[in-house]
């Protein structure tokens, strides 16, 4: 491989083709379900589906067949098989995964920048998914195609990206049983949809966190009545609901309480997490918008890396109930409803995490107050299988050829529900998962960007990685192909 020739195609595809098809799609306010109950009807995630369909079929990739797969009643998945070229093998294959759906708008954008807003600016793309993970396909291909530019053999590939990541992929379950036997057995999962600790190096996801959480409501009167009436004589609900989250964390520490929702963590993961404390110093707390005087829950960076990605931590990230302020009247309101995001160790199950949760919090009402949980998620985190040697240098060689830095690897802190569902059919298969999610690019929030340079390198890191895999399919590295 020439790797000046694929850094140089590389980047003019996605400065002249790939930068304008992410403008429109950031455009389209494409929610995942869990956010827009009627997104049939509202036909924007067609229209997403459409603008990738109709780039990826005009791409010159000899043999290609680009589909759009529709299971009655689920959100649409993109389904394209590439076949091997140059020498490359049938009978092993590549899977490369990424998602199109989107999270909502939030508030705190920038007066000048919007979610569906497209903005260039310092080499970076502002708004709603271009990074998370509106690329994917476009970064997948471009892989492809710089290694058909230099006609270097790869395996057979297929590219799945879903509609549903951001609601849990609770569709692709059955889109991958529906597909199995177009999918076949692949030995590499390439996975863009994770972060990156800097922008200088290619990071690679070694584990993901799990997630439970859904709304819980306490529920004291039927309607509100007058605060001056009834305070002292009717419990808050406010205040009910503090007790009950104080069963599950300290307020003082942010630690869970839950004895069975923690993990050891493995002594490998613990060398990774010292070594990218390491590598990030302050950044691994000051990538975030933190108020001036704030400190981070912990004075040792290696403990924040850890906290991070296999520690469980609760978030609160939504109120029910609760007026705004400049419409709260002097009232003892009814019920408080929060929604809770409990973050769980990798190999912590979700399910039991959830039964865990629900014990907890419904037993024994405060005060006889009604007291509910509604599960929205319960999904197991990931921890990633040992990479082989073969997998090891290929994404270590790709991150010198590319960034002039060696490969790091961390953990992440969210979810990718699609991997733990792989390493479970396809448990012989080795796992890269990589993206461009770094510093203030703030995934989810306000000010969402895509650093486009990042953007070139990881998809330039990709297309090595599946020239070396190749190479290890010949030697009988993969346990495919012709030494396999």
């Amino acid at each position: 491989m020439d790797t000046g020739k694929v850094d140089r195609y590389i980047s003019s595809k996605w400065d002249e083709d790939i930068v304008p098809q992410l403008v429109e799609y950031i455009r389209i306010p494409n929610k995942s379900p869990m956010f827009d109950a009627d997104w049939a009807a509202h036909g924007y995630m067609e229209d997403a589906v459409r603008l990738m369909e109709g780039w990826a079929k005009a791409q010159p990739i000899p043999g290609m067949q680009v589909e759009t797969v529709r299971l009655e009643g689920r959100t649409p998945l993109i389904f394209i098989d590439i076949p091997a070229a140059h020498g490359g093998s049938d009978e092993d294959c590549v899977l490369l995964y990424g998602h199109l759906d989107k999270q909502p708008e939030m508030t705190g954008w920038d007066d000048d920048l919007g979610p569906w807003k497209p903005v260039l600016r310092d080499g970076r793309l502002y708004g709603r998914g271009g990074a998370d993970d509106g690329y994917a396909i476009y970064g997948s291909l471009a892989a492809v195609l710089a290694l058909h530019e230099q006609q270097l053999p790869h395996a057979r590939c297929v590219v799945l990206i879903e509609a549903c990541e951001e609601s849990g992929s609770y569709d692709l379950p059955a889109y991958v049983d529906h597909l199995a036997g177009r999918i076949g057995n692949p030995s590499l999962v390439v996975c863009l949809d994770s972060g990156c600790g800097n922008y200088e190096q290619l990071w690679c996801t070694t584990s993901l966190r799990g997630l439970a959480g859904g709304n819980l409501t306490v529920k004291v009167l039927e309607e509100g009545v007058h605060s001056g009436d009834a305070s002292g004589v009717v419990p808050s609900s406010f205040r009910l609901l503090r007790q009950l989250l104080s069963r599950i964390e300290d307020e003082a520490t942010g630690r869970i309480l839950i004895e069975g929702l923690h993990a050891q963590v493995p002594a490998e993961r613990l060398q990774q997490a010292r070594r990218a404390a390491e590598v990030l110093g302050t950044a691994v707390y000051d990538k975030f918008p933190l108020l001036p005087g704030l400190a981070p829950m912990h004075a040792d960076l290696a403990e924040l890396v850890l906290n991070r990605t296999w520690r469980p931590a609760l978030s609160v990230t939504g109120v029910g109930g609760v007026p705004t302020l400049d419409s709260a009247g002097n009232v003892l309101r009814p019920h408080t409803a929060v929604k809770l995001s409990l973050r769980l160790p990798p190999t912590i199950d979700g399910r039991r995490a959830g039964e865990l949760l629900q014990a907890e919090l419904l037993r024994d009402p405060p005060n006889g107050a009604t007291v509910t949980l509604e599960l929205e998620k319960a999904a197991t985190g990931w921890n990633a299988p040992a990479l082989s040697p073969w997998l090891e240098k290929a994404i270590d060689g790709a991150s010198r050829a590319f960034y002039g830095q060696p490969a790091m690897y961390m953990g992440e802190g969210g979810s990718i529900p699609f991997m733990g569902m792989l390493g479970e059919k396809f448990p012989g298969a080795q796992f890269m998962i990589t993206g461009v999610l770094g510093p203030h690019s703030n995934a989810h929030g306000p000010n969402e960007f895509l650093h486009i340079a990042m953007g070139k390198r990881v998809t330039a890191c990709v297309a090595q990685v599946l020239a070396e895999h190749h190479h290890a399919g010949q030697r009988g590295e993969t346990g495919r192909g012709p030494g396999g």
